[in-house]
């Protein structure tokens, strides 16, 4: 993934009901939710559910049609990849030995790229 990627990505979820639609449909899963389900669930205003459709232009969410309804789900493996891009090296330039959490984390993101 390249830097102005993950800066898009972001840039996507840098608002309150954005990122709030955003974990919700995280914890979801793949099936997603329809605006107005999102809405009610976040108790937003069903127009901030609408202008989520930015985070999909991002690809951090994929929109599918179930007749007259849109669904929006998480594209996961765009997710991990953000997430990949931050911790990518982690440590890699310390003078100590690294925190095990860190060790961890730049353990998966190895294994992904393989």
């Amino acid at each position: 993934m390249k830097s102005n990627d993950v800066v898009k990505a972001l840039s996507a979820l840098a608002q309150e009901s954005r990122l709030a639609v955003f974990r919700l449909l995280v914890k979801r899963g793949p099936q997603g939710f329809p605006p107005s389900v999102m809405a009610d669930k976040l108790n937003i205003a069903a127009p901030h559910c609408l202008s989520f459709e930015g985070v999909a232009e991002r690809g951090l969410v994929e929109v599918r049609r179930e007749g007259r309804f849109l669904f929006y789900s998480t594209r996961f493996d765009r997710m991990k990849s953000v997430v990949g891009f931050l911790t990518d090296e982690c440590c890699s330039q310390a003078d100590e030995a690294c925190d095990r959490d860190c060790i961890l984390v730049a353990a998966q993101v190895r294994r992904r790229s393989a």
